[in-house]
């Protein structure tokens, strides 16, 4: 085996059990002694803090029902901000596509965190209140992150693309007491100004106090319109200089809020732990990913991703994390390549999209950048092809670590994912992460070990970043629905999954009606919220189809008598979207239809639609009061291309 922390950790847990002599094995003790394997995790990876005297309590024996380390005391922002031997002088390396280039030290970082974690407080924010960001992956927004977490309050975000109405339906249902929001952000070579956008947004959001905006595109943006609004600097300055203080809290305290979309109503808002998550962060980056103090990692993410947040998490393993915002292909094609080489990066995150633009693109990075420092590359978003997999080895560097990898917004963290230990096949992940019991079942709920049959993917047993809940769901019962209705007691994560004959894991996309077009999951409610909106559209289905090793968002809309589907029509619909949603909601093909399948109870049957546009079997057409309405949906010749 290779030397990595993964080995170091084995080589640890054998020597007081020796029956545990590979990774598998190992996989398979971590998922049998939780508390024991959380332990060693705790002390292994640095975490600081009060374990408290219980390590793991089984609860009432379901996933959701038990906790670990339920008497402890930590502080998530005094975890990621701590000196850690052997990091570099660097904690935030921040890049645009403009070229532009900031660099913090750990020193100028903490020393942000301290000021805005004091203005915060000086503004009335309290332990448990909502600090929100709409904002671009800058580095002011992950300062707001940590400051907030600094004195206790609960942080959420989306990134700034996301129109009016995605921000209020997102804030709307948190409540945030602060706003920190950037004046606009750059894309493609072009700005975006958002003021309009949140002047907009505080308008309807009645809890915000105090809006913080800061100067992406202008040194000190018109502040007109915003009521309660102040410049980060002019916020920052009258507490520059204070020491930096952390408030401990149970493990158990929301750190933050993220947004997964269902198929009705509003986005889930879905609150995690701050034990949890970093737990889970640290051991996917150190064990999984061979993080080490010293390293330098860069996730080509957004603050509306999941990724971002695990990207932050990596600042607790002593290394430096390098952002880059705006597109990826400007202002050329090689523009992260560009990133890796002039920044000695060890880690580089992508999407399987991204691999399969630049392969697409012809690009070669192998014969024209010096990646001698990389390590290793993370995809995630969508399942990367064999294709893509051959093309990091071939085009990109011959001598790194690959670990596909996948899990969610909803658990913060991954259920499958790499092991640098172990080889890499073509279009397969690895195996399981390191304490999760991760498994396939059939439509009835039992367990597939065959390989390559398609099952539903599902985690068995409990895992440290399982959700406190959905923030307003008092009495729990749409966070139930969400993961535990399927297979009571077991997880359902809402993909197809299949096991390989190397033990691996091959994930085939969604299994419900989410979308998730280039590796962002969006719900149809609001995709179905701005459409049906134009009077030309009585009635409309979104659903994901598989294309081109990605899924891609397709759009049939029931039109009122007389109305067809113009050019004309289409641009429209694509054009409130992208305005008012974003652009990740807009389809990438749009079909007229004259009916739409409903169950029996008048619900829309989405899953139907998707099974049929992907060519799988029915499985509810027994519900559907008129299944005859599916025939519209076969052999489209607008999805062959």
């Amino acid at each position: 085996m290779v030397s990595t922390r993964m080995y170091s950790f084995l080589r640890e847990v054998q020597a007081a059990h020796p029956e545990v002599v590979d990774t598998v094995s190992l996989h398979g003790w971590s998922v049998r002694e939780p508390g024991e394997f959380w332990s060693r995790l705790w002390h292994d990876a640095g975490v600081i803090g009060d374990p408290g005297p219980v390590a793991f309590d089984a609860g009432d024996g379901t996933v959701r029902g038990a906790r670990f380390f339920p008497h402890s005391s930590v502080s998530y922002a005094e975890n990621v901000l701590a000196d850690r031997p052997g990091a570099n002088p660097e904690a935030i390396v921040a890049i645009t596509e403009a070229g532009d280039h900031r660099t913090y030290t750990w020193a100028q970082l903490r020393s942000e965190v301290a000021a805005l974690a004091a203005a915060l407080a000086a503004d009335g924010v309290q332990p448990g209140d909502r600090v929100a960001a709409y904002m671009p992956h800058v580095a002011e927004t992950i300062i707001a992150f940590l400051a907030a977490n600094a004195i206790g309050a609960t942080f959420t975000s989306t990134s700034s693309d996301f129109g009016t109405a995605g921000v209020v339906d997102r804030f709307g249902q948190t409540r945030p007491t602060v706003l920190v929001a950037a004046d606009g952000y750059r894309y493609g070579g072009k700005e975006f100004s958002c003021l309009p956008r949140i002047a907009e947004a505080v308008a309807q959001l009645p809890s915000v106090r105090r809006t913080v905006v800061v100067g992406v595109l202008s040194h000190a943006p018109s502040l007109t319109g915003i009521p309660d609004a102040v410049h980060w600097a002019d916020y920052l300055e009258p507490n520059r200089g204070v020491p930096l203080e952390f408030l401990r809290l149970p493990g158990d305290h929301p750190v933050y809020i993220l947004y997964s979309s269902g198929t009705t109503g509003k986005p889930k808002c879905i609150t995690h732990r701050a034990l949890g998550v970093l737990l889970m962060h640290l051991k996917e980056q150190q064990l999984h990913c061979d993080v080490r103090a010293g390293d330098r990692v860069m996730y080509f993410t957004t603050c509306g991703w999941m990724m971002w947040n695990w990207l932050v998490s990596v600042l607790g393993s002593g290394a430096t994390i390098v952002l880059f915002d705006g597109n990826p292909f400007h202002p050329s094609p090689s523009a992260l390549f560009d990133v890796a080489r002039d920044e000695r990066l060890t880690l580089m995150g992508i999407s399987a999209k991204w691999v399969d633009s630049v392969l697409k693109a012809g690009l070669r990075p192998v014969d024209t950048h010096d990646l001698s420092a990389l390590r290793t590359v993370c995809s995630t978003g969508s399942p990367l092809s064999a294709e893509g997999f051959r093309w990091v080895y071939d085009g990109l560097k011959p001598d790194l670590h690959l670990a596909s990898i996948s899990g969610g917004t909803d658990l913060c963290g991954c259920f499958v994912g790499g092991d640098p230990t172990r080889p890499v096949f073509a279009g397969e992940i690895q195996g399981p992460g390191l304490g999760m019991a991760v498994g396939v079942y059939d439509i009835d709920g039992r367990p597939v070990v065959e390989p390559h049959v398609k099952g539903e993917l599902v985690c068995t047993a409990p895992f440290p970043s399982v959700p406190v809940g959905f923030w307003g769901d008092d009495n729990g019962s749409k966070f139930h629905a969400a993961y535990f209705d399927r297979f009571p007691g077991v997880w359902a994560h809402g993909d197809f999954a299949s096991w390989t004959d190397n033990g691996g894991m091959v994930i085939h996309g969604r299994s419900d009606a989410t979308l998730n077009a280039g590796g962002v999951r969006i719900g149809t409610a609001e995709i179905y919220a701005q459409v049906e909106q134009l009077p030309e559209i009585v009635e409309a289905v979104a659903v994901g189809q598989e294309f081109d090793d990605d899924t891609r968002i397709v759009l049939f809309v029931k039109l009122a008598d007389g109305v067809s589907l113009t050019d004309e029509l289409q641009a429209a619909i694509r054009q409130r979207l992208r305005v008012n949603a974003s652009p990740r909601h807009v389809p990438a093909r749009i079909a007229q239809v004259t009916d739409v399948p409903r169950t029996r109870s008048n619900k829309i049957s989405e899953l139907a639609v998707a099974d049929v546009v992907n060519g799988r079997e029915v499985r509810n057409t027994e519900a559907l009061a008129n299944p005859e309405s599916l025939d519209q949906y076969r052999d489209r010749p607008e999805l062959a291309s």
